[in-house]
């Protein structure tokens, strides 16, 4: 496509760029999938239902440290609450109908919101959010297969020393995050809450009272009621899918 195009725009070169870094990360995500026990179509299936990539590595770290479902379940939803805000916010800027109404709620994310938002023209919002949104759905996508089908074909994760990997990939998601004292004062809090839990309570509990203090530090705390559903991405840059 020539450079000039008035359909090569900023908005799409950003959403371009965006879907590829993005979609190659889900590489890890299959292979990781795999090695916390999941089958290669069982990895697909969470790319393609839950698309969310912090949900996505929440969920297969507690399985794969023994938790139940409904822990798993509970831990990503904690981590897409925040997608619903994004929801919300690009109701108002795009308008969706129809069908688009649909598809917009499955493709939005940290990195398709990150780039409409990114955008001064109503036109160029709509270009880079989709541009991003559906970029960064079908990579994403392909690539887990990929990567899952990779794991699988290495067998047991433990002579790789893979049985670790999901909650290093994890805390990989969380550490950008770590911008100020008190997200810093929090992550510190929880992670004492979740190893003195670690003996008493069942494998995935720990996370989930860890994320209900956060929780709770967040609606008494002082800051602004938004700060921390940013994306985690600019649009000029790349980043992981949130």
């Amino acid at each position: 496509m020539n450079e000039h195009s008035p359909r090569f725009t900023p908005a799409v070169r950003i959403g371009l760029s965006i879907a590829v870094a993005t979609g190659l990360y889900g590489i890890s995500f299959g292979a990781l999938a795999v090695a916390s026990g999941f089958s290669v179509g069982q990895a697909v299936a969470l790319s393609l239902l839950m698309f969310t990539g912090g949900s996505q590595f929440a969920f297969i770290g507690v399985v794969g440290a023994g938790g139940g479902g409904a822990a798993a379940f509970g831990a990503a939803t904690l981590l897409g609450i925040r997608n619903a805000v994004y929801g919300a916010q690009i109701n108002r800027m795009l308008r969706p109908r129809g069908w688009r109404r649909l598809l917009s709620a499955q493709v939005t994310i940290d990195e398709s919101a990150a780039t409409a938002a990114g955008q001064w023209e109503p036109a160029e919002q709509r270009r880079g959010f989709w541009v991003a949104g559906i970029g960064v759905y079908v990579l994403w996508n392909l690539f887990t297969l990929l990567g899952a089908v990779l794991g699988d074909a290495l067998g047991d994760p433990r002579r790789w020393g893979l049985d670790g990997a999901a909650v290093a990939a994890f805390l990989g998601l969380l550490w950008p995050r770590l911008r100020s004292r008190e997200p810093v004062a929090i992550a510190v809090v929880c992670a004492l809450a979740t190893m003195l839990a670690l003996p008493w309570v069942p494998p995935g509990v720990p996370i989930l009272l860890a994320a209900a203090i956060a929780a709770v530090w967040g609606w008494f705390g002082h800051g602004p009621a938004n700060e921390g559903l940013e994306p985690d991405v600019s649009p000029e840059g790349d980043g992981g899918q949130g």
